[in-house]
Order: structure tokens, then sequence, then C-alpha cells
């Protein structure tokens, strides 16, 4: 009987244990797990039920005298030749820092390859890099401080190499990032409107360009108007936890849910839509610093909404191999592998062995053990191995 009695207690304290160890993890995560499901539900809700938006667009409309102080930013690199006189398919801009030469340069060397582009691929595709002005010579590097030349003289080093930088005097941070944004559609509105499509990027992203232009070449063909493609964000709810680096307070922006978004890591949008940005930009703030969500706003005010393509990535990679090579559009996350990526994404064994009914049922096999993973959100949904 005592023995029982010493099983039981010993039992009861295993328990006792186990749900002090639960109710302590909950208790810990609790906070964060009800902001998130507590936003989500109400950015739903606002979204799909209620779906003002209209209020949006008001509160952020100023005179356009207030607007102008968002883009009236001297250049201190310019091109306003640089489309002259040419048929442009596409206008791509690459949002870059200062100090990611070894990035553009890299960008430069393959997949932005103007002269491969024009050469075999038969367009005229212009690749210009964004930023801001560099950090003041205090702020710089030791290696800048070493080498006696500061960020700036490093720059126009480099556009006077290569003639693509397209820089305004705003400080180059993420919290300008908007700046940056309007310095793009600004830019293609008074140098390069006539391109048929306008295209922004991060430079840490990886374009397949002969399938982007052979799908933009088609979408022109046919004259598509009002197109923004990308990988669409629907009902996304602010963050308001302040130590997130994509915090937005709600005097910033006060409504549950962001009108409907491309992510930033690389979107296209047509001719007619980017010069009607550029028209939104000249009334609205663009003190909120997500750039991402800004082009939501601006896109709402328009009338413009967002449209899905399973091939262009969000915040993550996409899976190596040759199945996804032949529709991939763009992935995210790439600074080393690049040149690795190009080479073996543009090698022509990829359309040999993934055309015809053998090749295409083969991906479809291999894209479903890639793609549909219920742990797998980076990129390309699950849907993208039926396509």
């Amino acid at each position: 009987m005592f023995v029982n009695f010493r099983r039981i207690r010993k039992c009861q304290c295993v328990q006792l244990m186990t749900t002090c160890l639960v109710l302590s993890v909950v208790m810990v995560c609790w906070e964060q797990l009800d902001n998130s499901v507590v936003s989500h539900v109400k950015s739903y809700s606002y979204r799909y039920l209620v779906n003002r938006f209209t209020f949006i667009n008001k509160s952020f409309t100023i005179p356009r005298e207030e607007a102008r102080s968002f883009s009236n930013f001297r250049y201190l690199l310019d091109h306003p030749n640089k489309c002259t006189g040419q048929d442009v398919l596409l206008l791509l801009f690459v949002k870059t820092s200062p100090e990611n030469t070894e990035r553009r340069n890299a960008i430069r060397s393959t997949w932005g390859n103007e002269t491969y582009i024009r050469n075999s691929l038969g367009v005229t595709v212009k690749v210009v890099f964004a930023l801001g002005a560099p950090r003041t010579k205090t702020e710089e590097p030791s290696w800048s401080k070493k080498s006696g030349v500061g960020f700036q003289e490093e720059l126009v080093r480099e556009d006077r190499l290569h003639g693509d930088l397209i820089q305004q005097d705003f400080l180059d941070s993420f919290h300008n990032l908007t700046l940056k944004l309007i310095l793009q559609f600004h830019w293609a509105h008074t140098r390069c409107a006539h391109a048929h499509f306008l295209m922004t990027a991060d430079d840490d992203i990886f374009v397949h360009m002969p399938n982007l232009v052979s799908y933009l070449q088609d979408m022109s063909r046919r004259g598509v108007t009002d197109f923004w493609i990308g990988r669409v964000h629907r009902g996304a709810p602010p963050i308001r936890r302040k130590d997130s680096k994509y915090y937005v307070p709600t005097e910033m922006y006060q409504w549950p849910a962001y009108p409907d978004y491309t992510a930033g890591a690389g979107y296209v949008v047509s001719r007619d839509v980017a010069d009607r940005i550029y028209q939104a930009t000249l009334t609205l703030n663009a003190s909120i610093y997500i750039d991402d969500v800004f082009m939501g706003i601006c896109a709402n005010a328009i009338g413009v909404s967002p449209q899905e393509h399973v091939y262009f990535s969000g915040e993550g990679k996409a899976p190596y191999h040759l199945c996804i090579y032949g529709q991939m559009m763009t992935s995210h996350g790439h600074v080393e592998d690049i040149y690795d990526l190009w080479k073996a994404a543009t090698h022509p064994q990829v359309k040999q062995r993934t055309s015809g009914l053998i090749g295409r049922l083969y991906c479809t096999v291999v894209k479903l053990a890639l793609l549909c993973k219920p742990y797998y959100f980076n990129t390309y949904p699950c849907r993208a191995a039926f396509l």
C-alpha cells in the first residue's frame, strides 16, 4: 500500500511539473501569439468584410507643395539619355546601397548584362541602380578611410566605368526606402517614359532574364494595361511590435490592414501603371517608410490591384533544380551563388530536358516534391507545380 502511494505521488509530481512547464511556455509566448493572431484576424476582417480603403486614400492625400518634399532631391549621379532613341522593353531598377559594389558587379556580369540581353534575347532592357547618398565620412567603414577615398568618390568612379547609377542626395537607409521608390518612378517618368514595362528589384535577387523577357514580350503583344505582377500580400496587418524592423506606429498608419501590395523583392508594372503611380506620388504622404506598402497605397489610389505570379519569389530562395529554372522569374536571397545559379538556370539543357510530354510529367512530379511541403513557405506556392 505504501509503495502504491509513492507511485501515485510520483506520477502526480510529474504531471504537475509538466503542467507548469506548459503553462510557462504559453505565458512566455502568449503575448506574441496573441498579437499575431489578433492582428491577422483584424486585418483579414477589414480586408474581406469592410474593405474601406477609401479612408486611406483621403488620409494620405496632401497638398502638392507638401508632397514635393519627398521627391525634390538633387541628383548626385544621373543618366538622362539612358533610354533616348531606343525601344525599351523593360526599365529595371535595382535598389542598392552604396557599399554593395560586389552585388552590383555580379548583376552586371549575369542577369543584368545589357549586352547579353540585346545579343542573345534580341530586346533592349535598361538596368540601372537606385541609391541614396552614403553616410558621412566619420561613419564610413575602415577600408574607405584607409584608402583615403570616400564612398561617394568610389561611386563616381564606378559610375564612370559602367554608367548605370542613379543617385539622389537623401541618406541611403532602410527608413528612406520609400524615397528610393519615388526616385524610380520619377526618373522613369522624366527619362524613360516610353519603356513598355518597369521593374523594381532588390540587389540580392536573381532574375531569370530569358523567361522574363519572353513573358513580357507576350504581354506587350497583347497590349496589356493595369498590369502589376509579383508575389502578392493580401490583408497584411501593420506590425506594432517596437522591436521589429517593420514596426509602424498607429500615428503613421492607423488601420488594421494594408492595401494589397507585392513583395518589394521584385515586381513589374506596365507603362500606364508606372505613369499613374508617378502621378499618385505627387499628392500622397510618403512618410511611411515601408516602400512595398507605399506602393500598395499609391496603387489603391489609382484603382490598380496586384496580380499574383507564382514564379515571382517573395522572401526566400527557389529550390535549385532544372525543373524550377524552366519557369522561374525571380528568386530572392542570392549573393555568393549568383554566378553558379545564372550558369545553371540558363544552360541549354534546361529547355531540352523539361520540354516534351515526358519532360513535363517528370517536372510536375519533381515540383510537387519540392514545393508542396507543409513547412515550405518561402518562395513558390504548391500550385506552381501544375503550371
